[in-house]
């Protein structure tokens, strides 16, 4: 008696196309792991290298980040006048200091 396929197993394209979405879920998800990109920032279209479209953790537009450099230099400037005026170097010499311009002969005693 010839050997027939059992009518009620699946095709070999069936077969084909589960194993091949198998390996793709597989890859996806060692990617994600690798990554490490959080699950709503995913849904929000964050992939590995790109920002997501929308929500805090979005990239904004360069008009609106010229704006929030304004506001900031503002800010500065209003915390610097709360405080009583210019702000001043606390750390900076007074200039009362004599500036050398070559090497001394101390620094050139074991050269040779």
């Amino acid at each position: 008696m010839p050997s027939v396929k059992n009518p009620n197993g699946p095709s070999k394209n069936r077969l084909a196309a589960r194993a091949a979405k198998a390996r793709k879920t597989s890859q996806k998800r060692s990617a994600e792991l690798k990554y490490q990109i959080p699950k709503l920032d995913a849904l929000r279209g964050a992939r590995p290298g790109l920002l997501p479209n929308c929500g805090p953790k979005a990239k904004i537009s360069s008009k609106k980040a010229r704006k929030l450099q304004k506001k900031l230099g503002y800010a500065l400037q209003r915390k610097a006048a709360a405080e009583g005026g210019d702000a001043a170097m606390a750390d900076a010499t007074k200039g009362g200091e004599e500036v050398r311009e070559g090497p001394d002969e101390t620094e050139m005693e074991g050269i040779l």
